[in-house]
């Protein structure tokens, strides 16, 4: 693999927005020259950025295509093969929070939750583990996030796929490590996407009418965190100056945190403070402590 990033082949997935799109911008900023590989589903919103790219002096592969079909996937790492030989970087960027208490949603929503977190990641990385074997090295940068080292109530599910997709990273860089190849986590806090506005839209379509559910306060009190959250979030220029040092580090690290305090947060959450407590931190932030004397009163209605 080359040591200069901007000789490097770099494949973003979910790059038409967020932190995605953000990466993309970054790197043809940094460094004119580099070759970008940029899927997502947004024909018009990947040609949008990859002009912007080109004009920043970065040479782009626009591929359409929706990770979660297996011949797509196929599609994708022969196009860009077919094009640039190599791919020195990956970056699996693509991903979404299901919310909603897991009793209530549905079990094709769980199955999309898992199909687009944890297992198109699986699929493009087992398809460019030979590439990037035969080539000398490669990086593989899977975007995860702060809910998945902690969980918390309401978002089960995006947790889960995000523990997976951590427990496959641990056991991935010990495996290509005698490749060359390196596999490094990067850990959002809250992040200024739409990430909220598909979570509202998840559970809008989880749960017909949250107001009818025993968990109704819990999702009363949902509807005011975005604000609350939005105060600590990073934007997702932030958050991709911590994705290229992941690319630019000579001897990358298994974890970045990208969120302010999130590295003691985490330590305090899964080192130090008694679970219980934990426990109720999240249920007060969630409303769940609301949920009992709620449930009761709607029992008796």
């Amino acid at each position: 693999m080359s040591s200069s990033i901007a000789e490097q082949v770099i494949l973003i997935t979910g790059a038409s927005a967020g932190i995605g799109a953000a990466l993309a911008e970054l790197l043809a900023a940094r460094f004119p020259g580099i070759r970008l590989i940029l899927t997502a589903r947004s024909q018009d919103k990947l040609e949008t950025l990859a002009t912007r790219c080109r004009q920043a002096g970065a040479e782009v592969l626009v591929v359409v295509a929706d990770l979660t079909q297996s011949e797509q996937v196929s599609t994708l790492t022969q196009t860009a093969l077919d094009r640039f030989g190599r791919v020195d970087v990956l970056v699996n960027n693509a991903g979404y929070g299901q919310m909603g208490p897991i009793e209530l949603i549905s079990d094709a929503a769980v199955q999309q939750q898992f199909k687009v977190n944890l297992l198109a990641p699986i699929a493009l990385i087992r398809s460019l583990i030979p590439v990037m074997r035969s080539q000398g090295g490669g990086r593989i940068i899977n975007i995860s996030s702060i809910a998945g080292r902690t969980a918390f109530p309401l978002g089960g599910l995006y947790s889960a796929s995000k523990f997976a997709l951590e427990g496959l990273s641990d056991a991935l860089r010990m495996e290509l490590e005698p490749f060359n190849i390196s596999v490094s986590v990067i850990e959002p806090g809250p992040v200024r996407t739409d990430f909220f506005g598909v979570a509202r839209t998840s559970v809008e379509q989880a749960v017909s009418d949250p107001s009818q559910t025993p968990y109704r306060a819990a999702f009363g009190k949902l509807q005011g965190l975005e604000q609350q959250v939005d105060r600590q979030a990073w934007t997702p220029e932030q958050v991709a100056e911590v994705v290229l040092k992941a690319i630019s580090a000579r001897r990358p690290k298994p974890r970045y945190v990208a969120a302010t305090g999130g590295k003691f947060a985490v330590w305090m959450m899964t080192k130090v403070l008694p679970t219980r407590l934990v426990d109720v931190f999240w249920q007060r932030f969630y409303g769940i402590d609301l949920i009992a004397k709620d449930w009761r009163n709607l029992k008796s209605q």
